[in-house]
C-alpha cells in the first residue's frame, strides 16, 4: 500500500495540525482528512476520527473557542 507510515506519525501530523488551527474556526474531520491527504497521508475519515479520539481531540465544533 503506497506509503506505510506509522499511525503514531500520522497522529502526531494531526495533533499539529489541530494545534495550529484557528481557534475559532476548527477544522472538520473532513478538513482534516483533506489536509492529511494533501501531506501524502491516505486516510478515510473514520481513520481520521478514530485518531482524533485517540488523541482525545474532541471534535470540531466542542473545540471551538471565542
Amino acid at each position: 500500500s503506497g506509503i506505510d507510515v506509522s499511525n503514531k506519525e500520522v497522529k502526531n501530523e494531526l495533533k499539529k495540525i489541530v494545534d495550529s488551527e484557528m481557534k475559532s474556526k476548527p477544522l472538520s474531520d473532513d478538513k482534516l482528512v483533506a489536509l492529511l491527504n494533501g501531506k501524502g497521508y491516505n486516510l478515510a475519515r473514520r481513520t481520521v476520527a478514530k485518531y482524533r479520539e485517540q488523541l482525545s481531540i474532541p471534535v470540531a465544533r466542542l473545540r471551538k473557542e471565542l
